[in-house]
């Protein structure tokens, strides 16, 4: 009996993970998700999803990611331990997270989750999590550390990083802390202080929380995704979640700023209109070419659709509590970035390094799709901006994540600029801190 419940399993484990094989068909060309108005086909429903992973491999001796035309990549800093999100301080230190989610016990039961966390597995999630900040420092200013060192550990699942003044918030997974700092630090002993808890429990689905700083410091704003994909787990559990908060980090007070939100992840400040932007990872299981992640300016008091809508008024007839106010009030978010590709980091560019080509518009970590056949994603693009607003298709900027074979060489997660104005990715899975520059010596402005 027992060698008959393992056959079962094992077979159920072949149809889940060569879904390839066999969920769905593979189409020529994918159907266009992106822009300001993308297409969004019939949704499909299949017993068993579409599961395509991308094997984590790394990267070989001396191989990198390929950057666009103008540009070059180096290594910052190599052999760090998934590290996922980064933070650049004032004197050009550069903090990173390195990550992974904690202890999830009821997040995903059942023999289809199990697979796909075997799978997952397999993409380079897998990993324990390092739970500490990184200081990386490059004292020459040639593009390459040469101080490396804890700057914080003993943290819960750390995310996003803020500094007000003289105060480092610390984004955990179930809450945020702040730390005192002064400029030139290489690492804090001081006890934190709680300054307010975030959503978080033994589901915790969507576990990274990030933050960022209005102008004066007067707010904090966290994204806290969903406790599912589609409300699968009751609405009770998603009470304060797929939201975006406001917190004062003077009080602890917090509200909900904006709400319908599956997985928001990277937040920013547009240069030109200074309103707030973020990328958000929209649901899973209704095809290859749905539903399209997004970018997305956000209104104070919006809703954005999930579970119960997408894309506007496009209702989710998987979800069994029915709300026709909420779906009436729904908007549209403003650029599609592509269906499963993973949206996670955000930087606008301020610099004056890069080409002008640059300035004001959006560089995007893309993370990968695990769960579209052919695979999409697994790199870096730019969103170009014009009054406030995106004005044009997304260009790759940095690509090659992928190797021929199908294999994640790595995967992008955080972005950021340094102070020089080179873009920064945080690589986890090639356990690296990437630079970008232009490619000639002298100023990208020239």
């Amino acid at each position: 009996m027992k060698n008959t419940r393992l056959i079962s399993l094992l077979f159920v484990a072949c149809s889940l993970s060569g879904l390839v094989a066999g969920g769905e068909p593979v189409q020529p060309a994918p159907v266009m998700g992106y822009g300001p108005d993308p297409v969004l086909p019939e949704p499909q429903h299949k017993l068993i999803p579409t599961v395509k992973i991308a094997p984590a491999v790394g990267w070989k001796a001396g191989a990198t990611p390929i950057a666009a035309a103008g540009l070059k990549v180096n290594a910052l800093a190599v052999g760090l331990d998934h590290p996922r999100w980064l933070y650049v301080l004032p004197n050009g230190d550069v903090l990173v997270a390195e990550t992974n989610a904690p202890p999830k016990p009821d997040d995903g039961k059942g023999i289809k989750a199990w697979i796909m966390k075997k799978e997952m597995a397999s993409a380079g999630a897998g990993v324990p999590t390092a739970n500490r900040i990184t200081l990386l420092r490059d004292t020459n200013g040639d593009g390459v550390v040469a101080t490396r060192t804890v700057f914080l550990q003993g943290l819960n699942s750390p995310f996003g990083m803020a500094l007000i003044g003289h105060n480092l918030y610390i984004a955990n997974s179930d809450g945020i802390v702040r730390f005192p700092y002064q400029g030139g630090e290489t690492e804090i002993t001081a006890p934190g202080t709680k300054v307010v808890d975030l959503p978080a429990g033994p589901i915790n689905h969507h576990w990274t929380k990030n933050i960022i700083a209005n102008r004066d410091g007067s707010f904090l704003y966290a994204t806290v995704g969903s406790n599912s994909n589609v409300g699968e787990n009751g609405l009770d559990k998603e009470v304060g979640r797929a939201a975006i908060l406001e917190i004062n980090p003077a009080t602890g007070s917090s509200r909900i700023f904006a709400s319908g939100l599956r997985n928001p992840v990277g937040l920013g400040w547009q240069p030109q209109s200074g309103a707030l932007w973020a990328v958000v990872n929209e649901r899973d299981e209704l095809g290859n070419d749905l539903v399209p992640d997004y970018l997305t300016s956000v209104k104070d008091g919006a809703f954005y659709g999930w579970p119960f809508c997408y894309y506007g008024q496009h209702v989710d007839d998987r979800v069994k509590e029915k709300h026709p106010d909420l779906v009436a009030k729904a908007i549209a978010p403003d650029y599609a970035l592509g269906n499963h590709t993973a949206p996670l980091g955000l930087a606008f560019y301020a610099g004056n390094l890069l080409p002008e080509h640059y300035a004001g518009g959006a560089f995007v970590g893309q993370h990968g799709s695990w769960n579209r056949k052919p695979l999409v994603g697994y790199k870096v693009i730019f969103v170009p901006f014009a009054a406030g607003r995106p004005a044009g298709t997304p260009e790759d900027v940095l690509t090659g994540f992928l190797d021929a074979d199908g294999n994640a060489q790595g995967r992008p997660v955080g972005v950021a600029v340094d102070r020089a104005g080179a873009l920064l990715i945080a690589d986890d899975v090639g356990n690296t801190v990437w630079r970008v520059t232009p490619s000639t010596a002298t100023d990208g402005r020239k």
